[in-house]
């Protein structure tokens, strides 16, 4: 008997709600890269100076945005990965739901006006989204057999969220949260039987 065999089948969900999660990182990546150039700043240096670079403020706060969600990112992981042995579709589409949020929160952030970090639904925030999921779609087709309607249905009820949150941060906290309730129930479970 695997390890496959001892989780339930909707694990897979947490899975890709992970996986998505790596995509969205290796993009935000790939924009500060684009801003290094951009700006003119080089590596090693991980944030420009004022004083050295005048577009130091646009620079940093691309760099920030995809800095905050790599700090993030571990406590995402792990509360994904153990909630999700108890409670997988919940769990995946409060990935989800994280994932969107730290597009957002990116994007936002990406503007050279740290508070667009808080705020959702500019349209420039909904187009880079649109061209995200696209651009992942044409490069991972196959990926779409694997997905069921149900996850499709609750992805796309998540996409909503966005639209009725007073913040960009709210979301993602939202979602961390009921990831850590998911983990929680795990603990005590493990703890009774």
């Amino acid at each position: 008997m695997g390890v496959v065999d001892l989780l339930p089948k909707e694990y897979g969900y947490v899975v890709l709600a992970l996986v998505f999660y790596c995509f969205l990182n290796f993009w935000m990546a790939f924009q500060v890269g684009k801003a290094r150039k951009k700006y003119k700043v080089f590596y090693p240096v991980m944030y420009a100076t004022e004083s050295e670079n005048k577009d130091a403020k646009l620079f940093n706060c691309v760099q920030r945005g995809h800095q905050n969600s790599l700090e993030m990112m571990p406590m995402f992981f792990v509360m994904l990965g153990l909630g999700g042995l108890q409670h997988p579709l919940i769990s995946a589409s409060l990935g989800l739901l994280y994932v969107v949020g730290r597009f957002l929160y990116f994007t936002g952030y990406a503007t050279g006006n740290p508070q667009n970090r808080l705020k959702p639904g500019n349209s420039n925030t909904d187009l880079k989204l649109v061209q995200l999921i696209s651009h992942t779609k044409q490069r991972f087709k196959h990926l779409s057999k694997l997905v069921t309607g149900e996850f499709l249905a609750c992805a796309a009820a998540l996409a909503q969220v966005p639209n009725n949150c007073k913040h960009n941060k709210g979301i993602s906290f939202l979602a961390l949260t009921g990831l850590i309730v998911c983990t929680i129930s795990l603990g005590i479970n493990l703890l009774r039987a």
